[in-house]
Order: C-alpha cells, then sequence, then structure tokens
C-alpha cells in the first residue's frame, strides 16, 4: 500500500510570480530628485581630484626628499675621499719618517761598533758607550715625538672633512 504525499499548507499556496510581488510592494516615495544623485557624483569627482593633488603633493614632496638625500649623500662620499687621502698621505709621511729615523739609528750603530773597536781600554769603552746611550736616548726621544706630532696632525687632517660634514647634515636637518 502506498500512502500519497501530504500536502502541507505552504505547498498548496499557489506561487506568485516575482512580477506579481513587485506589484503588490508599495512604491517607494517620489521624494529622491535627480539633484540627489548628481551631488555624490560632483562629491565623488572633487574628492578624485583632492585625492590626485593629494598623491602629487607627496610625490613632489618624496622627489624633494630624494634630491636632497642624494646630494648629501654625494657630499658625504666626497668627504670620505677627501679624509681618506688626507690620512693614506699621512701614513706615507710617517712610514718615510720612521724610516728615516731606522736609517739614522742603523747609521749611529755602525759609527757606534767601529768607535768601540778602536778603543784603546775598557775606561775608554764605558765613556764611549754612556754617551751613545744618552745620545740615541735623545735622538729616540726626538724621532717619537716628531712621528707623534706627524700621527696627530694626519688625526687632524683625515678627520676635518668628515666634521665638516657631519656639522652641515646636522645643520640642513635642523
Amino acid at each position: 500500500m502506498t500512502t500519497a504525499p501530504k500536502k502541507t499548507a505552504l505547498s498548496a499556496a499557489p506561487v506568485e510570480s516575482a512580477a506579481s510581488v513587485a506589484e503588490a510592494a508599495p512604491a517607494p516615495a517620489p521624494s529622491a530628485s535627480p539633484q540627489m544623485f548628481a551631488a555624490p557624483a560632483a562629491t565623488l569627482t572633487e574628492l578624485q581630484g583632492r585625492l590626485r593633488a593629494a598623491a602629487e603633493k607627496g610625490l613632489a614632496e618624496t622627489r624633494s626628499a630624494y634630491v636632497n638625500a642624494k646630494v648629501a649623500a654625494e657630499e658625504t662620499a666626497d668627504a670620505l675621499e677627501t679624509s681618506y687621502a688626507a690620512a693614506r698621505a699621512g701614513v706615507v709621511a710617517i712610514n718615510a719618517k720612521a724610516l728615516e729615523s731606522l736609517i739614522v739609528n742603523v747609521e749611529a750603530n755602525f759609527n757606534f761598533v767601529k768607535s768601540a773597536l778602536g778603543v784603546g781600554g775598557f775606561a775608554d769603552y764605558l765613556a764611549l758607550q754612556s754617551e751613545f746611550a744618552r745620545s740615541r736616548l735623545d735622538a729616540v726621544t726626538n724621532q717619537a715625538k716628531a712621528i707623534g706630532e706627524l700621527a696627530q696632525k694626519t688625526t687632524l687632517d683625515s678627520l676635518e672633512p668628515l666634521k665638516a660634514q657631519v656639522a652641515k647634515s646636522f645643520k640642513l636637518a635642523l
């Protein structure tokens, strides 16, 4: 025995078409005028113009900042090159002074050995040795002082371009 499906109240109701439902819905109030829709379009155009102007202003400021950063970087690179050149020249001068001091010290040692070989007695040798030690101590002190002054001058000369660039950079930043 088969049973037929039962019909419910919803399935029994006739299905209305979308057109009939739209006709049955109340019509919107005619208060919406064409000017109401025109205002947002003008506002949208105005908003687009403002956004474009802001974007162009931001782009111009970014370009300006890039140019300033590029100029500062180039100036810093030039200052570093100048500083490096001064340091290199100073190191060459220090090395030349050290080599000169070495040559003077070697010649003094050879002269002492020649003099020591010609000494007649032990007392003369002690006098020659003490004079040689005193003269070498004075010479080494003067040589160290000269090399120290040269090193100080080299340091100041090599740091001056960097000091000037840092001062200029901070002056621009403020």
